[in-house]
């Protein structure tokens, strides 16, 4: 029996892809497989059947407001260095009892999610392979094209356009060099003695193999690492108790969603679909609140979610109205929808530009915007037939058959 140790953090949209893989991971012969993260994590382990282990016992209150504060992180170097202080910290702590852990059951192959950066440390220090899963490769690291986290940049076109790119990624590069010592933290406590390898690529993601869960139909040329291979989204939601959501037949069905975070702006988004709404009558809007928490007032004209279960009821919408996260655009584009992207942070900007792009997609700036950006997605055909496209590519090869094979190919015993 092999063993595979899956490593995620508790938050729903880096948890769920690794849970997709874990469950397809152990239905197969000869593997036994773990996933591994906090507590909070446990009951959506459970609910997908395979098994878990929890560390950072009691950690997840303290993890919960590093990755979901309630306030806008944007380009904010203080906030950005504080919440890198913060995670660095948690790390090194899980790193400790990782390398515990696996003292006790040693795993013959590592699959952790990208934002785990202390996984591959830990692996090497023990002598095991170790993979990447990435939702968001616009955030790796490229020989070519535009750099993430800059508001969503486009390819350049011309010379000077490339110009703009490459510079743009030096200052990337730069920032993510210098951040460590402005942040007061030591690399070395999550065991990464250096931020890049000889051959460029970055060193908290894997050499040998970098699954990255977007189409890359919607993906911009960028010249990444040669580990990388395009697998699309994982398509897993564990199973919950909620009730299937009651759809009017009469009238067309958006649903409206920023995820399971970004707390801060959960208010402004109900307030906003409630205007888009009034102006749509024809159009019966619903939005999620992604299990933040109730809203001070949900004004009449839309229908508010707690929760909604994406891989069950998102396919039943005519569209979506989401902030650019890849755990809802994943979902989107693998149900062959057109969607309105409204990014507030992180790297939603990037995923906004490429699903334009791509014609899947309009883009709103202004929240003003969004009943004539839902009108043009439900009423040009094009945007649905390029989204359905998509969706095709992603049906005919489903990711986790992907990365089952290559896992299974891994293991298997070597030939004397």
């Amino acid at each position: 029996m092999r063993r595979v140790d899956l490593v995620a953090p508790p938050m729903a949209g880096h948890l769920h892809p690794v849970l997709g893989i874990a469950a397809r991971l152990a239905a197969e012969p000869g593997l036994d497989v773990r996933v591994i993260s906090t507590a909070a994590a446990l009951p959506a382990i459970a609910a997908s059947g395979v098994t878990g282990l929890a560390l950072l016992d009691g950690a997840d209150e303290v993890i919960e407001t590093v990755v979901n504060p309630p306030y806008r992180i944007g380009s904010n170097p203080r906030l950005l260095l504080r919440q890198f202080r913060a995670a660095v910290a948690l790390q090194a702590d899980f790193r400790r009892e990782l390398l515990v852990a696996w003292a006790a059951q040693r795993p013959d192959l590592v699959i952790a999610d990208f934002t785990m950066g202390a996984v591959g440390t830990a692996a090497d220090e023990i002598g095991v392979p170790w993979w990447t899963t990435h939702p968001s490769p616009c955030a790796i690291e490229g020989r070519a094209g535009p750099p993430s986290y800059l508001g969503g940049w486009r390819p350049g076109r011309s010379a000077l356009g490339r110009g703009r790119d490459a510079v743009g990624r030096s200052w990337v590069r730069g920032f993510k060099r210098l951040a460590p010592r402005l942040a007061g933290v030591r690399l070395a406590d999550v065991g990464i003695t250096r931020q890049y390898r000889p051959d460029g690529s970055e060193s908290i993601y894997s050499a040998e193999r970098v699954f990255a869960l977007t189409p890359e139909a919607v993906e911009y040329p960028r010249a990444l690492p040669a580990a990388v291979r395009y697998v699309g989204p994982v398509l897993h939601t564990p199973p919950s108790a909620a009730p299937p959501l009651v759809l009017d037949a009469r009238r067309r069905a958006v649903l409206v969603t920023a995820g399971t975070h970004l707390p801060w702006h959960k208010a402004t988004l109900v307030a906003r679909a409630a205007s888009a709404a009034r102006e749509l009558p024809d159009v019966e809007v619903h939005v999620s609140l992604g299990g933040t928490g109730a809203v001070p007032q949900v004004p009449p004209g839309v229908v508010v979610h707690e929760y909604v279960d994406y891989a069950r009821d998102l396919p039943r919408f005519d569209a979506v109205v989401h902030h650019g996260g890849a755990g809802v655009l994943g979902h989107t584009l693998a149900a062959g929808l057109p969607s309105v992207v409204w990014p507030v942070d992180y790297d939603q900007f990037d995923h906004a530009a490429r699903l334009v792009d791509a014609g899947v997609a309009v883009r709103v700036r202004r929240p003003a915007e969004l009943a004539g950006a839902l009108r043009r997605v439900l009423d040009e055909p094009s945007y649905r037939v390029r989204a359905r496209a998509v969706a095709a590519g992603i049906a005919r090869e489903p990711a986790v058959e992907t990365i089952a094979a290559q896992v299974c190919r891994r293991l298997a015993p070597v030939a004397e």
